[in-house]
């Protein structure tokens, strides 16, 4: 069965005075409809970047995708016109972006940004379309949203500007749904609704969805299957019951390693938190073999020279890692 939507071997770079960077390195992805992809890993590993690639929203200049494709049911948004992604974004393909202060228009009522989406892509106007706006907002949990429609995003809290872009995303029933970090800003009972919202999205309309997070709890409760970003690599892949009882992956182990226990006997749940050594690496300080040789416990000589390919470790699941190498 051909996926949803795939990436493969995305590849963007960033062009600046001071030089050329890769942000994204072969990235390679599929998403099948009604499935979760969680896309996991620290902060500047190339997961926001992810999305705003496939929805071709990397600024251009500085950067640029110089390599891959990005097919939704075959098609290559990459050599897709502006035009037809117009099309396409908010509609087939919609995001919930991570700061709602930055991606809401502060001279436009959250309604009339809400009704905007729809006016574009279903053709609702006037009456039906705030009667529409309103109900997204009661969906996302928002009080009294026949008066919040008419408020300007400052004048909302942080957590109703980002249940306001959830409900902007969701307006037209998108096929593909992007979250970046969707509820950061949201106590954990909104938290919990949000989830069960996008859970009924799924339900009702076969969405899929990539969820952007850095939290493992999440990605155990919500996702299908996920992709571990590392450097602006995908170095782990694989359904998520088998990322998360057989992680192959060092980066993926001390991610993992870092959360605290709730099962086992008392002492080991009393046992202290490891943590991984170091920090992310700057682009411009990747060079070549595999971007986490710096930190990695496991490091061999040739980490430094090769980047290692994706070796299978199960059905469906790979790691990028030279200690799943038979040869060496």
């Amino acid at each position: 069965m051909v996926p949803l939507l795939e990436v493969e071997r995305l590849d963007v770079k960033f062009h600046t005075r001071r030089g050329t960077a890769t942000v994204l390195n072969e990235v390679c992805l599929s998403l099948d409809k009604g499935e979760t992809l969680g896309l996991v890993g620290e902060s500047g590993c190339g997961k926001s970047m992810t999305a705003l690639a496939i929805m071709r929203l990397i600024p251009c200049p500085p950067g640029k995708i110089c390599g891959g494709e990005v097919r939704l049911e075959g098609e290559n948004l990459v050599a897709a016109s502006e035009a037809r992604m117009r099309r396409v974004r908010g509609n087939a393909v919609s995001m919930i972006f991570q700061e709602p202060m930055t991606s809401l228009n502060p001279v436009f009522r959250v309604g009339e940004q809400i009704e905007e989406s729809l006016q574009l892509h279903k053709g609702l106007r006037g009456r039906h379309a705030r009667e529409r706006a309103i109900a997204m907002l009661k969906a996302v949990g928002i009080p009294a949203p026949e008066r919040r429609v008419d408020h300007y995003p400052h004048q909302l809290s942080g957590g109703m500007r980002q249940r306001v872009m959830i409900a902007m995303a969701l307006a037209c029933q998108p096929t593909v749904l992007i979250a970046d970090e969707p509820t950061t800003a949201l106590d954990v009972t909104v938290q919990a609704q949000i989830f069960d919202l996008l859970r009924d999205l799924q339900a009702k309309h076969g969405t899929a969805i990539i969820l952007i997070t850095h939290d493992m709890a999440t990605i155990a409760e919500m996702t299908d299957r996920v992709a571990v970003m590392y450097g602006g690599h995908v170095v782990e892949q694989g359904a998520t019951g088998d990322i998360l009882d057989h992680p192959a992956h060092p980066y993926t182990r001390g991610l993992i390693a870092c959360l605290p226990r709730v099962d086992g006997t008392p002492e080991e749940r009393r046992e202290p938190l490891t943590e991984i050594p170091g920090v992310v690496p700057s682009i411009w300080q990747l060079q070549t073999g595999c971007p986490f040789m710096q930190r990695c416990p496991s490091a061999m000589p040739h980490c430094a020279s090769d980047m290692p390919p994706a070796f299978p470790i199960a059905a469906g699941h790979w790691a990028a890692c030279w200690l799943h190498d038979a040869t060496k």
